[in-house]
């Protein structure tokens, strides 16, 4: 082997054993990556109100002479007085007769006379939009109450009284608890053809009618009282004279099954104590106009919601709207005085549109109407 071989064959020894006591030396520890501080994310605390500021605002009900809407324009004073506005109020309202263009003409004008903002409970329908866009574009606040606009076009935000999904439910359980388990026909007392509340909780309760709990429950008819009480009145006997065999009228209106409940008990439809009840009626009341009927038997159950506590809110919100505090946007929160924290958030009810959901329901019967009623 030349001298060369012997040298190269020893380095490679070498090379060798060199590695072999690397691989077996003590490895020193990778030091700890290091992290970024953390800083913990607190989501932004609810938006207060700043009370003294001065904006002219007008509460739109669908018309006027009901006790609801009344209740509404009582709440929404009461937020105004905590808000300090040194604004009145303008309570402004169309005639029952007069509604969809009465309402449409208040909005129009709303704007020309100063107002800064305008809080409507809808009913025209989508007929109002066009001036409500025009409300918005002259860059007044324009928030809905009680009743939306269907399509909320020129609408920042609804405040909703309750889910509207939720009231067919609630209308299905009373039919289905007042008529029992073999279940029966009945039919619905509604306000107008326009009204965009009244009309959804129709849609909700017939699709909850296609549940099998609801299998055995007939809705045989929808009418309109128009929230008049001489035509809801007459409305109810007539459905009474076309379907004998009908055993409950549904009215989700206030008008409509105060007057209903009086044209079933002044025909003795109600029957006597003991006495099985040839039709009764149900739906949405107040417990101050429904609670004889209640322990009468003409209305054994009905629901409804604070219409002095959805003023309350629908004034609070708009103030925020009007002086900047919020925008109206998905995920704000604010706080609505003694009524406390809320969210705005999509309105599931409809393809397009904002609400602010007040809650809850209350079911009325013999058990709690008078106590409410005082």
């Amino acid at each position: 082997m030349s001298k060369l071989s012997k040298f190269r064959t020893a380095m490679v020894a070498l090379l060798i054993i060199a590695v072999l006591l690397s691989a077996c030396a003590p490895q020193p520890t990778p030091p700890a990556p290091t992290q970024a501080p953390t800083q913990e994310i607190k989501p932004a605390g609810p938006v207060k109100a700043t009370p003294g500021k001065a904006v002219k605002m007008t509460l739109l009900p669908k018309f006027l002479g009901i006790l609801p809407f009344d209740q509404a324009r009582s709440g929404a004073q009461e937020a105004a007085k905590e808000l300090q506005n040194p604004e009145p109020l303008q309570y402004l309202g169309p005639t029952p007769e007069n509604s969809v263009a009465g309402q449409i003409e208040i909005v129009t004008t709303a704007k020309t006379q100063g107002q800064n903002a305008i809080m409507i409970s809808n009913n025209a329908g989508d007929q109002i939009a066009p001036a409500a866009k025009a409300a918005r574009d002259a860059g007044m606040t324009v928030v809905t109450w009680d009743s939306p606009i269907p399509s909320a076009e020129g609408e920042q935000l609804f405040i909703a009284q309750v889910d509207f999904n939720e009231v067919g439910k609630v209308m299905a359980d009373m039919a289905l608890s007042i008529l029992g388990a073999d279940g029966g026909k009945f039919a619905v007392l509604s306000a107008s053809p326009d009204a965009a509340n009244q009309n959804a909780w129709i849609a909700a309760l017939n699709e909850w009618l296609k549940e099998p709990e609801y299998a055995k429950l007939q809705m045989v008819d929808l009418v309109y009282g128009n929230d008049i009480s001489e035509d809801s009145y007459n409305q109810a006997l007539a459905l009474v004279d076309k379907y004998p065999d009908m055993k409950l009228i549904m009215a989700p209106t206030t008008i409509g099954i105060q007057a209903g409940a009086k044209a079933l008990q002044d025909e003795g439809f109600c029957g006597k104590e003991g006495e099985e009840p040839k039709v009764v009626i149900s739906g949405l009341g107040l417990p101050n106009e429904m609670v004889s009927y209640t322990m009468n038997g003409c209305a054994p159950q009905f629901a409804l919601w604070s219409f002095v506590d959805l003023g309350y809110l629908t004034y609070y919100t708009t103030y925020l709207l009007a002086t900047g505090a919020i925008k109206g946007e998905i995920g704000e929160r604010f706080e609505a005085g003694r009524m406390g924290t809320y969210t705005i958030e999509k309105d599931p009810t409809r393809d397009k549109g904002l609400r602010v959901l007040m809650g809850p329901f209350s079911i009325y019967d013999k058990t709690n109407v008078e106590a409410a009623s005082k």
